[in-house]
């Protein structure tokens, strides 16, 4: 099918509750930088306040209502914080719109909006609906157009962080469903993505209390092969539907939606022991037992030789997985976000910290462990009565 011109994901665009909060949370504990905001006039028009954050190539934008009627307001009469809006670059937007519309996507502006700045840079984007609950996908090209919105004010110096912990960009974005297939179709025949890798299982621990044992889940990751943009989907499944974690995020977000984004960096040891080291910032605990079993499972999935010790590994709870001799990836699941922040209106998104050594893999051998972790925590956090 032919691509739609996809160049990345340019930038997430968040709604929030409190922007205090949210900058403190990136400026101070995400060690991002805050690079500007939307102006008064447009904070007036759009009735939301907006701050642009940065690390590396990643781009996150928040909004915070000011009164009622915004698109933030409106939001969050509906879900907690979350992700809005998903941004993507392309080459040709008139491309991109004309080829959506073909294979109906469903278009929510009139026409494509165009800007010119002062120096005569362009930006061009339009918006459409998407069967990620009430999350809404924009298509943007840029000619020279620096502002990363028009309104947007730019400080003269960032504020906050220098991201320290050497975040590089998005790996992929994975978002939770009731209903997988929907989602599957739509990313096959409107967006043209093809499907790039795909795991079923269910757990046999005893993770919460009594006889109740386990939850499962299918994913399928969808990926734009020219991009190489990937998005990882779940959907529950039975027996015990609805203890999964799964359909416990779309019961916490009251809608299906963007669950978690992933993060690439070069060196995960030394990120998360910095992370760990950082008050407010948690991370998902793994069971001594993983680790115990580590290197068999590594010599049956083909990795003769990691670089890292395991009993590193172990220390700071970093889980692996491959099937190559060397070529293996890292990853970590922060906490989600209504743990970190002790308010449940936070919401159930969290981070996840990523670095790949030749495998372009999804941890399939991790999931299961993930997912326990995850179903624990929320077993807690019932426990606790929040």
């Amino acid at each position: 099918m032919e691509s739609l011109g996809i160049i990345k994901v340019e930038s997430v665009h968040w709604y929030v509750h409190d922007m205090a909060r949210t900058r403190r949370f990136y400026t101070e504990l995400m060690d991002f930088a805050e690079l500007g905001e939307s102006s008064p006039e447009l904070t007036k028009r759009g009735r939301q306040h907006s701050v642009v954050f940065n690390a590396g190539d990643i781009t996150l934008i928040c909004s915070a209502p000011v009164g009622e009627g915004g698109r933030a307001a409106r939001w969050l009469k509906k879900h907690p914080e979350g992700v809005g809006t998903l941004n993507f670059l392309v080459k040709d937007v008139d491309h991109a719109f004309k080829l959506l519309e073909a294979r109906g996507g469903t278009i929510i502006d009139d026409s494509i909006q165009r800007f010119t700045d002062d120096k005569g840079g362009k930006l061009a984007f339009f918006s459409i609906t998407t069967p990620f609950g009430n999350t809404t996908f924009r298509f943007l090209q840029r000619d020279g157009y620096e502002a990363q919105y028009p309104g947007y004010v730019a400080h003269a110096t960032p504020k906050g962080g220098k991201n320290k912990f050497g975040f590089a960009k998005v790996d992929h974005i994975t978002s939770n469903f009731r209903t997988l297939a929907p989602m599957v179709l739509w990313m096959k025949h409107v967006m043209g993505f093809e499907e790039f890798w795909n795991i079923a299982f269910h757990t046999e621990e005893d993770i919460t209390a009594g006889d109740q044992h386990g939850t499962g889940l299918k994913s399928t990751v969808m990926w734009d092969p020219h991009s190489s943009v990937k998005f990882a989907n779940n959907e529950p499944s039975r027996p015990r539907f609805k203890q999964s974690q799964i359909n416990v995020y779309v019961e916490d977000q009251r809608g299906e939606g963007v669950q978690h984004l992933a993060f690439i960096v070069k060196d995960i040891v030394g990120t998360v022991k910095a992370m760990r080291d950082t008050e407010g910032l948690a991370f998902l605990g793994t069971p001594d037992s993983y680790y115990d079993y580590l290197p068999e499972r590594l010599d049956k999935g083909g990795i003769k030789r990691i670089d890292e010790s395991i009993e590193v590994l172990r220390d700071l709870k970093i889980l692996i997985d491959g099937h190559k001799e060397h070529q293996y990836m890292l990853q970590i699941f922060m906490k989600e976000n209504s743990q970190l922040l002790k308010d449940r209106e936070s919401g159930p998104f969290f981070y996840e910290i990523i670095q790949r050594k030749g495998d372009k893999g999804f941890g399939g051998g991790n999931f299961k462990a993930l997912f326990e972790s995850i179903e624990r925590a929320q077993a807690a956090e019932r426990a606790a009565g929040r």
